[in-house]
C-alpha cells in the first residue's frame, strides 16, 4: 500500500460517522495499513516510522499497535515492532486453490534436490504473482526466495501464469536479473485450468533445457496430487439434495 492510500485510510478512520459499524471499519483499515507498513519494512519499525509511512498520528499508531500486540498480530521489542506469530498462522491457513500447497510440497522438494534450483510456486492475485510455496536453492543469498513475495508479471513465472503456453517452458536468460536464469511452466488443476506457476531459478551459465524438463515433471506431479486430493474430498451432504 503506498503512502497516499495509507493517508486515505487514515482519513476514513478520522471522518467515519459515529455508528459502530463505520468506527469498526475505520479501525480495521488503520490496523491493516500498519500491518502492511510492517510487511513492507521487512523487519522492525518504530512508532515514528510507521506514523510517517501511513500518514497517521503517532498517538493513533501507538493505540493500534497496542491492540495488535494484544491479539498476537504484532510483536514488540523495546520500542520496535514487527509482524507477530498470530498473523503468520492466519496467513498459512490461506489456500489459493484447494489442496495446492500440500500437493506441491514434495514435488518442489524433489525439484530442488534434483537441480539445485531455487524453486517457487506462485499464484496470480491483483496483477501480481505471489509466492505461496518456496524452497531455497543455489542462488541464496544472491536471490532469496520466500513465501509471500510479490513480483511483476513480466517475469518467467508471471508469464506462465497469464495464459496458455505454446512451445514449452518460459525461459529467462538474465532478462529480469543479472546472474539469474529461470524456467517456468503453468501448474494445472485436473480440469485443465491454470492455478499456479512453478519456476526453477539457477545461476547464469547453467543449461536451462534440463531444468525446464525437471520443472515440467514437478508440475505434472503437482497436478496428479491435486487429482488424488479431489477424489478423496467428500461431497457435502447438502450438495446431494435435489
Amino acid at each position: 500500500m503506498d503512502t497516499g492510500t495509507a493517508r486515505r485510510t487514515a482519513g476514513l478512520a478520522k471522518t467515519a460517522a459515529p455508528g459502530r459499524q463505520e468506527r469498526g471499519r475505520g479501525v480495521l483499515e488503520g490496523a491493516f495499513a500498519l500491518l502492511d507498513a510492517l510487511r513492507r519494512n521487512g523487519d522492525e519499525a518504530g512508532v515514528t516510522e510507521l506514523a510517517l509511512a501511513c500518514g497517521v498520528p503517532k498517538g493513533s499508531v501507538h493505540r493500534l499497535l497496542d491492540q495488535l500486540v494484544g491479539v498476537g498480530a504484532v510483536e514488540r521489542r523495546g520500542n520496535r515492532y514487527r509482524v507477530g506469530p498470530q498473523l503468520y498462522r492466519l496467513g498459512q491457513a490461506w489456500e489459493p486453490h484447494p489442496g495446492l500447497r500440500p500437493a506441491a510440497r514434495l514435488p518442489l522438494q524433489r525439484l530442488r534436490a534434483a537441480t539445485g534450483a531455487s524453486v517457487v510456486l506462485a499464484v496470480l492475485r491483483e496483477d501480481m504473482a505471489i509466492t505461496v510455496s518456496s524452497v531455497p536453492g543455489d542462488l541464496e543469498p544472491l536471490l532469496a526466495v520466500r513465501d509471500g513475495i510479490a513480483f511483476r508479471l513480466d517475469t518467467a513465472a508471471g508469464k506462465a501464469l497469464r495464459g496458455p503456453l505454446r512451445g514449452g517452458a518460459v525461459l529467462d536468460r538474465e532478462d529480469v536479473m543479472e546472474g539469474v536464469c529461470c524456467a517456468a511452466l503453468p501448474v494445472r488443476a485436473p480440469d485443465g485450468r491454470t492455478v499456479a506457476a512453478l519456476a526453477g531459478m539457477v545461476p547464469a551459465g547453467r543449461g536451462l533445457d534440463a531444468l525446464a524438463r525437471a520443472v515440467a515433471e514437478a508440475g505434472a506431479a503437482v497436478t496428479r496430487a491435486l487429482a488424488r486430493g479431489s477424489r478423496r474430498t467428500p461431497v457435502p451432504t447438502a450438495a446431494l439434495v435435489p
